[in-house]
């Protein structure tokens, strides 16, 4: 989706911070400063107005005059509502000069949302006054001299939706940079005795404010005369007092701890307000004015989840990783590996040590990793021994298995490869029997590339990884990512189990798959410890266990059977559910039966991150925690969105009752795939078909996003429908966002904040996709960088969510069958989750929102929701 975010302060409080800063004197004309002063400050005045219609693109009338120490905004939120009182139709124009410590030809870049364009000295060097987003604009070489001040100028326009901006600079014989702060002065003779800086520190819990002049000790109560909002949230101040080290220098004790990063380089604005009475002056008594200031965070105080501790003793990923094909001899090999970064070409390190530690399976950029940091290509090294009572070689084999890793890997065993594989989100293994040493301790080496985004790389599905994140896209997760494990198996071995559940016929069908044909196979069905069927053959033809009266399952009772599968000598464990999903006409509209009867399909959007983990949860429990939290809200359904999880993930949501909407991770959103990119995502496409189509939960299949990396829509969506007839496909969540094939079985639209239904076309079932999305930033456990598409006042965050919830009923009686709300938890930089990043606090009274939902899909299911009449 296209963002649409209103960050920060609220619409009428902005309205009376604007008026404010202009009654304040931010606005009047500057005094000139004593000739030959030099600059006493780093940055840039900022100009900010309001335009005199929407899309006009004009400065129709200034609002405020802000000091800016740089030009790159990750979010323009909470400084256009600070300065204008609105988040949409403003513009800014910046002015100063740029003193660059090189001379010689330098060429500037700038990419942003909406239109902007460059002076140096005069000459219009970028000039974008364009109403697009994301294209990045690149100047001629302009000549510059060190040490030299140059005039610039920088003017910006926002329409609608999401605002940033950014200013690179390409130096003679240097790489692509943001400008840096210490490169810009404010221009001549412009007098500001405001704060040129704004600096979470360190500790996460000390704002400074940096002054031109020193200043005298404030008053207990100036705390109550400064707003400030950091990373989009107005944060709670405690005291303020002078650094003993620097008098010009005001520190600000925060109540909560900003978020930032290990390097103290986290992205996200810092601005502070000052309204003038709150008794800051300088040494002699010279009061302070007004100003509306910014700067950056430096914390390095990180979010964690409630499970980090466990993860890191080593408590994280201790089950059996395939619930649906379990053996009970079987080894763990998470936990510490060794680690070095990779080049192409680079042999694998046989018999080296390797110098750093890597805790397995969390993503390298992940701090659970202990590495965190991104790398193209990597090395895995560990050591292992295998046991003596697993007897391998007399008629038993050794398979390693990889839960998952991001993207490429190459597996070496003592030196010998043996797998190579292909595919971030499924899983891989190998027989490394042969590559064993008699005896004693075997090495085991895994290498690692994962391009993500870059640019010439082989556009692989990703979803929201990205390597420069910011808004809708996250931090990357290369690597491994899921469970490494080992286990003893038969010479004819089980590799899968394919178990199809029919309800009419009263049976469950069962394939053995990976094993040559004409082998003896048995399974037998138990419900609650009692056997209910058996069924006996041989491998390469389906077994039916006929079970009378089978038991469905349901959101509401989510009964599983449990499976035991004999295959030669071979014995696995599984489970199933009873139930069937389709769409039909009912009173002559497209309905979602579950079971032969309607359902309305009420979820949100799992995007599956976690703040210490990425991708990978901390624990088997935290990756329970947010499909319990659905259940506890009263949701039926889930979206996971644009991530495949590790098979536990669907067996919680087996085991809970909830329906899930499986999408595929997209590849590069506005990429055009080539032949062999398209041929990947088709064949990752199918593993994630075939991996999880014995999960009772998974209902439908998404192939494409708001026409994210799309391509024969129409073709791709029959053919997953041939891989799965027993599923619903949805060809293009977010057909107005995307092209719709015209295929499958679902209709879907996606709408901020309120909710969307596309137009009928009498074959397929309604949806509202996506929706909602409603802001609320909890300082102390969000993100440095928040978006949201609505900010919502804390006391009325409740009433604003059943406000929308109505807004979907009214759907349901004009013919919808379901809608997704975004989003379960926030995500980095997106602060609209029900639950805080941290997974610590719940925004919402979820006794009044279980009840909404609950009348919400009974009253749809048995029709006496309450419809208006037309």
């Amino acid at each position: 989706m296209r963002l649409r975010q209103f960050t920060g302060l609220g619409r009428g409080l902005v309205l009376l911070v604007a008026m404010a800063l202009g009654a304040a004197g931010l606005t009047a004309t500057p005094a000139a400063t004593a000739a030959g002063d030099p600059p006493t400050s780093h940055g840039l005045k900022g100009e900010y107005y309001t335009q005199s219609a929407p899309g006009a693109f004009d400065f129709h009338e200034l609002k405020a005059t802000v000091f800016d120490p740089a030009i790159d905004f990750a979010t323009l939120e909470p400084r256009l509502a600070a300065a204008t009182g609105r988040n949409d139709d403003a513009t800014v124009r910046w002015t100063g000069k740029l003193v660059p410590e090189r001379s010689g030809p330098t060429t500037f870049s700038m990419v942003g949302d909406n239109g902007f364009r460059l002076w140096i000295d005069g000459e219009l060097v970028i000039d974008h006054w364009v109403d697009d987003w994301d294209r990045e604009q690149n100047s001629r070489p302009v000549e510059l001299s060190a040490g030299t001040s140059h005039d610039i100028k920088v003017e910006y326009f926002e329409h609608y939706g999401g605002s940033h901006l950014r200013l690179r600079w390409i130096p003679p014989d240097g790489e692509k940079t943001a400008v840096p702060r210490s490169a810009f002065r404010p221009p001549d003779g412009w007098h500001y005795d405001g704060a040129t800086d704004a600096t979470v520190r360190a500790d996460g819990r000390t704002l400074a404010l940096d002054f031109p002049q020193r200043l005298a000790p404030p008053p207990g109560t100036l705390p109550g005369h400064i707003e400030a909002v950091i990373g989009g949230a107005t944060w709670p101040l405690a005291t303020a007092a002078l650094d003993e080290a620097d008098p010009s220098v005001l520190l600000v004790r925060l109540k909560e701890p900003v978020v930032g990063n290990k390097d103290g380089t986290a992205r996200g604005t810092v601005d502070v307000r000052y309204d003038g009475r709150g008794g800051l002056a300088a040494v002699g008594g010279d009061e302070v004015d007004a100003f509306l200031s910014g700067g950056v965070n430096r914390s390095r105080y990180e979010l964690r989840t409630p499970w980090a501790g466990d993860a890191e003793a080593g408590k994280g990923w201790r089950a059996y990783p395939r619930p649906q094909l379990t053996r009970t001899e079987w080894r763990n090999l998470n936990g510490r590996w060794q680690f070095a970064a990779a080049a192409a070409g680079d042999a694998p390190p046989v018999g080296k040590d390797l110098a750093e530690r890597i805790r397995v399976p969390y993503p390298v950029e992940s701090q659970l990793s202990g590495v965190q940091r991104h790398e193209d290509r990597m090395w895995y090294r560990r050591t292992f021994t295998v046991p003596e009572g697993w007897r391998i070689g007399d008629g038993r084999r050794l398979r390693l298995n990889f839960g998952a890793v991001d993207w490429q890997a190459r597996v070496y065993v003592n030196g010998s490869e043996v797998a190579e594989h292909r595919g971030g989100y499924d899983k891989f293994s190998a027989d490394v029997t042969d590559a064993l040493k008699p005896g004693g301790t075997q090495e085991l080496i895994v290498g690692v590339y994962d391009p993500t985004d870059a640019e010439g790389g082989e556009n692989p599905p990703l979803g929201k990884q990205r390597l420069d994140p910011s808004g809708i896209w996250y931090t990357p997760s290369s690597g491994i990512w899921q469970t490494v494990w080992m286990e003893p198996v038969a010479a004819d071995h089980v590799e899968s189990l394919k178990i199809t559940p029919d309800v009419p016929g009263s049976r469950a069908v069962v394939e053995a798959k990976g094993v040559r044909a004409g082998v003896p196979v048995t399974a037998t069905a138990y419900a609650d410890g009692r056997k209910v069927a058996t069924a006996t053959g041989w491998t390469g033809t389906p077994l039916a266990l006929e079970i009378g009266g089978p038991r469905l399952w349901s959101p509401d009772d989510p009964f599983l059977y449990d499976l035991k599968v004999t295959v030669g000598g071979d014995r696995v464990g599984s489970y199933f559910g009873m139930r069937s999903i389709a769409v039909e006409k009912t009173g002559g509209t497209p309905r979602t039966l579950l079971n032969g009867s309607p359902v309305y399909l009420m979820a949100t959007l799992d995007q599956g991150f976690w703040p210490d983990g990425l991708h990978t949860a901390p624990t088997d429990e935290a990756l329970a925690y947010d499909l319990r939290a659905h259940k506890r809200l009263g949701y039926n359904s889930v979206r996971k969105h644009i991530k495949v999880e590790p098979d536990r993930w669907f067996y919680w949501a087996d085991r809970l009752g909830l329906l899930v909407w499986q999408d595929m991770p997209a590849m590069t959103a506005g990429a055009v795939p080539d032949g062999a990119a398209r041929a990947r995502f088709e064949r990752e496409l199918k593993e994630m078909v075939d991996e999880h189509a014995s999960s009772p939960s998974v209902v439908m299949w998404v192939p494409f996003n708001e026409g994210w990396g799309q391509y024969d829509v129409a073709r791709v969506a029959e053919q997953v429908k041939r891989w799965d007839p027993t599923r619903l496909v949805n060809n293009m969540s977010g057909v107005n966002l995307g092209t719709d094939g015209g295929a499958g079985d679902i209709l879907d639209e996606h709408g901020y904040p309120a909710p969307a239904l596309p137009a009928p076309d009498g074959r397929r079932a309604l949806v509202s996709g996506e929706y909602g999305g409603l802001g609320l930033a909890v300082p102390g456990h969000a993100w440095s960088v928040q978006m949201s598409y609505v900010d919502v006042d804390p006391a009325t965050y409740t009433d604003d969510y059943l406000a929308r919830l109505a807004e979907v009923r009214a759907l349901a009686c004009e013919g919808g069958n379901g809608a997704v709300y975004t989003q379960i938890a926030d995500v980095e930089g997106e602060l609209n989750g029900l639950l805080t990043y941290d997974r610590k606090v719940l925004k919402g009274d979820a006794e009044r929102i279980r009840t909404a939902h609950e009348r919400l899909i009974e009253g749809a299911q048995d029709g006496t929701l309450p419809c208006s009449a037309p």
